[in-house]
Formats: C-alpha cells, sequence, structure tokens
C-alpha cells in the first residue's frame, strides 16, 4: 500500500481534480490537497485510539488486580479540564466534550464495562443525564422509581444510578432526598443538565385540549401554560416518556405532552414548540450515585444529612460553626424524618471536600451538635455544559 502521507497518491475514495477549458481549476486542486489532508489526520486518529485503546486494557488489568473502580470522577474532571486547556478555545467545548465522552464510555466498555439504573424509559431527562455522563458504550437501565434505582445499586445490578436532586426552577426532588435518609449510597459526582422542554403532539396546536407531563415540567412550565393553554386540562403522569406515550395514544381526543425532545423522535410526535420552560436557564442537577468515596479535584462540593439535637440554638450552633471555618452553605434544607413526628434532618450543601481542610476540621466539630451526622458524598461541583 503506498504511502500518502506526503501526498505522492492520491485516496482511491478523493475524486481527481476536473479541469476546465483544458486548465486544472486551482480552487479543485486546493479542495482536493485539504481533503487528502483531512483523511490523513483521520488515519492517525484511528490509530491513536486503537493505541489508546492497548492502554485501556492495562489500566483494566491492574483496576482489576486491586478491585479499583472503572469510573473514576476525579480523574474524568481532571482530563476534561486538561483538554479544554489544551484546545484554546479553537473547537466548541461543548462539542470537545461531546466527542471525549464517547471516547471515555468506550474506555469504560474495554475496561469491562458499566452498569447504570436510571428513572426511566428512554426519552426521559434522566435517561438523556446518564447519556450525557457515561456515554452510550455503557448499559443504560430503565427503573420504574426512584427507590428501584436505589435498589439496583444498592444489590449489585448496577455500578451506579442517575437521580435527579434539585431543579434551579422547582427545587428539591424530595422523593430522592428522601431516599438519602435510610441508603448507604454515596453521591459519587453531580451532572448539570440545560432543561428544554418542547410541546410535542401528533394534532395541530389548535386542537390541543389536553396537556400530560411530569409534575416537575408541569412546575417548570406554568407559566407558559396560562399563557398559551389556560383552558387545557392538565394531567400528571410518573415521567415525561409516559406524556408522550398517552399524547399518542390520545391524539384524537386533543392530546399533547411536554418534555424532552427526544421523546418525539422515539414515539413519533411532532415538536410544536420548543423551550417552553418559563425559565431561560431551567437547570436540573443529578447525582450520581455508587457505593465509592471521590478524591478531591480541586473544586467540589460536599452534601450532608444531618439530624440536630432537640435544644433551643442548636441549628444556630450548627451554622455558626460553618461561619467560623469560612465555609460557604450552597443549599440548607430540612425534611421531616419520618422516624419521629415533628423531628426534622437537614440537607446541607458545603463548598470543599470531606477530606481537606477547612471543612474537614468543620464537620469533626460539627458532631458535638449532631445527633447524626453523614457524609452524602463530596464531588467535583461541576458546571453546565
Amino acid at each position: 500500500m503506498e504511502n500518502t502521507h506526503h501526498g505522492e497518491s492520491p485516496s482511491p475514495d478523493t475524486p481527481a481534480p476536473q479541469q476546465k477549458n483544458g486548465k486544472t481549476d486551482e480552487h479543485t486542486i486546493a479542495l482536493t490537497k485539504a481533503r487528502l489532508a483531512i483523511d490523513q489526520v483521520g488515519g492517525q486518529i484511528v490509530e491513536l485510539g486503537k493505541t489508546r485503546a492497548q492502554w485501556v486494557h492495562e489500566v483494566g488489568r491492574i483496576k482489576k488486580a486491586d478491585n479499583s473502580p472503572i469510573f473514576v470522577p476525579e480523574r474524568e474532571t481532571a482530563l476534561l479540564g486538561k483538554l479544554n486547556r489544551l484546545n484554546a478555545g479553537v473547537l466548541p467545548e461543548s462539542s470537545l466534550q461531546a466527542i471525549y465522552r464517547e471516547i471515555i464510555s468506550c474506555s469504560f466498555f474495554l475496561e469491562g464495562g458499566l452498569t447504570i439504573a436510571y428513572l426511566g424509559p428512554k426519552g426521559t431527562w434522566s435517561h438523556q443525564a446518564a447519556l450525557k455522563q457515561f456515554g452510550k458504550s455503557c448499559e443504560l437501565i430503565p427503573c420504574q422509581s426512584f427507590k428501584d434505582v436505589f435498589d439496583m445499586v444498592d444489590r449489585g445490578k448496577a455500578q451506579y444510578g442517575v437521580v435527579p436532586i434539585e431543579n434551579s426552577s422547582e427545587g428539591s426532588v424530595t422523593a430522592v432526598m428522601d431516599l438519602f435518609v435510610t441508603s448507604g449510597l454515596k453521591i459519587c459526582a453531580q451532572i448539570n443538565l440545560n432543561i428544554r422542554n418542547s410541546l410535542m403532539a401528533a394534532i395541530p396546536r389548535e386542537h390541543i385540549r389536553i396537556l400530560y407531563s411530569h409534575p416537575q415540567v408541569l412546575g417548570q412550565t406554568r407559566d407558559w401554560i396560562l399563557r398559551r393553554y389556560p383552558n387545557a386540562e392538565l394531567v400528571e403522569t410518573s415521567s415525561t416518556t409516559k406524556a408522550s406515550i398517552l399524547a399518542k395514544e390520545n391524539a384524537a381526543m386533543g392530546a399533547a405532552s411536554l418534555g424532552c425532545p427526544l421523546a418525539a423522535e422515539l414515539f413519533g410526535l411532532n415538536i410544536l414548540e420548543e423551550d417552553v420552560q418559563d425559565q431561560a436557564c431551567n437547570t436540573t442537577r443529578f447525582a450520581v450515585i455508587g457505593r465509592q468515596d471521590t478524591r478531591p479535584s480541586g473544586r467540589d462540593r460536599t452534601s450532608l444529612l444531618i439530624r440536630i439535637q432537640h435544644k433551643p440554638g442548636t441549628l444556630a450552633e450548627v451554622i455558626d460553626c460553618f461561619q467560623r471555618h469560612g465555609i460557604n452553605l450552597i443549599r440548607i434544607e430540612s425534611r421531616p424524618s419520618k422516624a419521629i413526628n415533628w423531628e426534622y434532618v437537614f440537607h446541607i450543601d458545603a463548598v470543599g471536600h470531606a477530606l481537606e481542610s477547612p471543612l474537614r476540621e468543620t464537620l469533626e466539630e460539627l458532631e458535638q451538635h449532631c445527633s447524626m451526622l453523614k457524609i452524602l458524598g463530596s464531588y467535583a461541583d461541576t458546571d453546565v455544559v
């Protein structure tokens, strides 16, 4: 096979330069040359990919020998950050990360594979979040409830689960937060997903009489619904995918759905309007749950669950403890303990990693004021991409 690295011989797939009036078009020559260069770079990428796969196999062998996890979120965060710096803004950051996400996903497969549980069925925002974090080379298993996601991971049927924990406009997903009280699973990583809901139907928009969707989405689109369909019947569903299925089945009754546009493709609906959420920057934060503790990444968040003693001023002492150590609290929220009437647990998100100062010392001091202090996880505080 002839070497084309110096352009001696064109690729058989590359068309020969065309001639116009007996002369070779200079633009066609330049285009052919550029395409040859791209073909050569493509070949180099494949060769580098094969070399990378060999090293990934070696990493997998070493991890298996010492029972180390395949998914190492802090390593992944550092790698993507390094790639962004090397890129220096030449490629769109979101495109670069999407490309490398599939490379990392392939690495998971080569190291032995990962199984990920999420709230299904396919086409939900949880499905989108799982794809964003783990790519298409991992096995994604849809579950019927948040508890099922926790159970799948707890019983070892999946290595990780993906669950929503907070929306920028609707607040915490309380059903998920309550599961952390009794679960031994940890938050290993977070996924920030920009939620862009669509109006989908198999009928013209003027025929719409019923709107199906998940309660969170109905809340995120409340003002839009009042403006566009004030008289529509609103029906809550277990998922946005279920909403799309019902919109298809009940089209003759004037049914439509609100949710992830992927569902339109999956269930044969038309997207009648995009970005129907009330807030332009509507973001849901998802947690990756598993059994492992995550090492510091340099920019971390720690989620805590505390139960305070029934004494006057105890909550003030807890807040003062964070303040004295200079710890910024991102979120604090109370939930019924469900063990004793009128007893509450507090979900707290703090800046920092539990293994590093000053948060480490803060947590040691907090134990004096809390009847329960549970670290749900320390993980990289990633941005929306």
